[in-house]
């Protein structure tokens, strides 16, 4: 199953249930009021949207996801790989480190990474 895309706004209200779920309805209200500064119907026309869409749930007002905050970054990299560097992961990482300083600690991260990856562990 492809992971459904989230739009920014919707993507900083998972960031909050990520975080709380399962949570009530009622409470992520609040949450995204005093987190986002949405209106109760704001909230409520989210849950519903990403409801349809099947990036969450809401059974008896408690709501949680169905996708996972790594199956969302990992569509949106994709989708931008895709877009802008017609597929090319090594364009888009010659792209990224050409404007970004990257320190010791995380150039070691990241050859690990790809070592792992090489072994064939994923993570």
């Amino acid at each position: 199953m492809d992971t459904p895309k989230v739009f920014e706004s919707e993507y900083r209200f998972c960031l909050i249930l990520w975080e709380h779920e399962p949570i009530r309805s009622s409470e992520l209200v609040k949450l995204c009021k005093e987190q986002l500064g949405w209106k109760p119907t704001t909230t409520y026309t989210v849950i519903k949207r990403l409801s349809e869409r099947g990036v969450l749930k809401n059974e008896n007002t408690v709501v949680s996801a169905l996708v996972t905050k790594d199956e969302v970054q990992a569509t949106e990299i994709d989708e931008l790989v895709e877009k802008k560097f017609e597929g090319s992961l090594p364009a888009f990482v010659a792209a990224f480190t050409k404007h970004r300083k990257l320190n010791d600690s995380e150039i070691d991260e990241i050859q690990r990474m790809i070592d792992n990856f090489r072994k064939g562990d994923k993570k």
